[in-house]
């Protein structure tokens, strides 16, 4: 892509931050600071109690601020980035949410991602859900 098709792919109109998705980046910006925040205390105090759930939770931590910050900087390289990151924070939620639930005594504390976000008022698993939404209605009114 040419330095002229990114500077449009940046334009208003191709903006990922425009309407809702201002709400969207607020709220994975809110999930950012939550998962950092938890995780650091967490890995600095208590890291020998869960270590797989403070790991978990660290991971969780840096694919939010990602998806905060392809979210932000938009274009059309930001955005398949942040759909392969909403997938693949989908998966994990989904499979740690599982996990939890099947064997609970893996995890002696929770995650950001255990009980598919219960902790979080589910906001783990429906964020993603909208961020897909997003990203793809995005891309068809750039495409239009």
């Amino acid at each position: 892509m040419t330095a002229t098709q990114e500077k449009a792919a940046r334009s208003p109109r191709n903006r990922l931050v425009s309407g809702p998705g201002i709400l969207l980046v607020w709220l994975y910006g809110v999930m950012s600071v939550g998962a950092v925040s938890r995780s650091i205390y967490q890995i600095a105090t208590e890291f020998d109690r869960a270590p797989l759930a403070y790991g978990l939770s660290a991971v969780a931590a840096v694919v939010y601020v990602f998806i905060t910050y392809t979210l932000v900087r938009g274009g059309e390289k930001a955005r398949r980035a942040a759909l392969v990151c909403c997938a693949a924070e989908l998966a994990g939620v989904v499979i740690v949410g599982t996990w939890t639930l099947v064997d609970p005594s893996a995890f002696p504390d929770a995650t950001v991602w255990s009980d598919f976000g219960y902790g979080y008022l589910f906001i783990p698993v429906l964020l993603p859900l909208t961020g897909i939404w997003w990203l793809r209605r995005t891309r068809a009114a750039a495409a239009a």
